[in-house]
């Protein structure tokens, strides 16, 4: 198929064009994403919902640039042409969170044909708090638990949760120049982590948040009322849990800049464990220096056991995620049965 025609597809074409196949034969459904790394990803949600007649197709659209201005993309380029046979899947950054208060939300929350993750982002998923000791065995091979990392984010979460609300209030009214989600994720974010004494990086950082909170009180004198508003509506309207406001920040500060500087020193504190154990009980050196290079290359980097590890869709946000994606199978279903 020439570019020039797939990037003139539609819901529509292909739905005409599964009319054409035998009435039993299984319909397409073009799932849209918006970079190479989503693929994985929305292959693994998607294909817990295909059955005999529906299967997905997960991939970029041609020469449309969601990967950059996605949403530009998603309302102006690929909105019109979307349907039961051709969805997208992005990210729902703020805009879900914001609640409609920009056009992309408006455009994001309407469309049943746009499935979003809830949460900021894939990374936030791949960081899920319980999924993260798991990760550290699959990376290093060694189960000891040096910290309880699902504690760690829960106070992690705790601790940022009013600068995030501040975060919100500002993108929501109009205040993003003033303080950007960059200015909020420098100041949630770490450049190292003590596994020994993770307590010293909260407490820096509950004073790093303290300070800009009172920036931004001071900044802001008369957004008091808001505020306090917007909080409880994202606790009781959104079910936003302060405990986990790790899920909706940046995904890619969190990843970098908090998750990774955990988890690295304490992999490599059990991959030093683990070769002090083999060096300990090998009974001469050809025997401990087969062991070690058996198990050097049975590790993998924490990162991608990260981005494989499907653990997230125990969490909250995939809920909603999964309850969006029954409805629009549900959706499809009803068709072919007309057919």
């Amino acid at each position: 198929m020439s570019k020039r025609l797939q990037e003139h597809l539609n819901s529509q074409y292909l739905e005409l064009a599964s009319k054409l196949r035998p009435k039993n034969a299984a319909r397409k459904i073009v799932a849209y994403v918006e970079s190479y790394d989503d693929v994985f990803f929305w292959r693994s949600v998607l294909q817990d919902f295909e059955t005999d007649r529906i299967k997905f197709e997960v991939m970029l659209p041609s020469r449309l640039t969601l990967s950059k201005g996605k949403k530009a993309a998603m309302m102006n380029k690929l909105g019109p042409r979307l349907g039961e046979y051709m969805i997208a899947c992005v990210d729902a950054d703020y805009d879900y969170i914001v609640q409609g208060a920009t056009e992309v939300s408006k455009a994001l929350l309407s469309s049943p044909f746009i499935l979003h993750t809830y949460a900021y982002a894939i990374e936030n998923y791949q960081c899920y708090a319980p999924s993260l000791h798991t990760a550290c065995v699959m990376s290093t091979l060694n189960d000891r638990s040096i910290l309880s990392l699902e504690g760690f984010m829960e106070e992690y979460s705790k601790i940022i949760w009013p600068l995030f609300v501040w975060s919100i209030w500002a993108h929501k009214f109009g205040h993003a120049s003033t303080y950007s989600i960059t200015a909020f994720a420098q100041t949630v974010t770490f450049h190292d982590i003590n596994p020994y004494h993770p307590e010293q990086a909260l407490e820096r950082l509950r004073d790093r948040v303290n300070k800009q909170i009172g920036w931004l009180q001071r900044k802001y004198p008369k957004a008091k009322e808001a505020y306090l508003k917007l909080r409880n509506s994202l606790q009781e309207d959104l079910g936003i849990k302060p405990a986990e406001t790790y899920l909706y920040i940046q995904g890619h500060a969190l990843m970098e800049g908090v998750v990774l500087p955990l988890l690295n020193p304490i992999c490599n504190m059990l991959r030093r464990e683990r070769e002090k154990e083999i060096t300990q009980l090998a009974m001469h050196g050809t025997q401990k220096q087969n062991e070690l290079s058996g198990y050097r290359h049975s590790q993998s980097p924490i990162d991608l056991m990260l981005r494989k590890s499907v653990d997230f869709k125990q969490s909250a946000p995939y809920r909603l995620l999964t309850a969006d994606i029954e409805q629009l199978v549900q959706r499809i279903s009803k068709k072919l049965t007309a057919f």
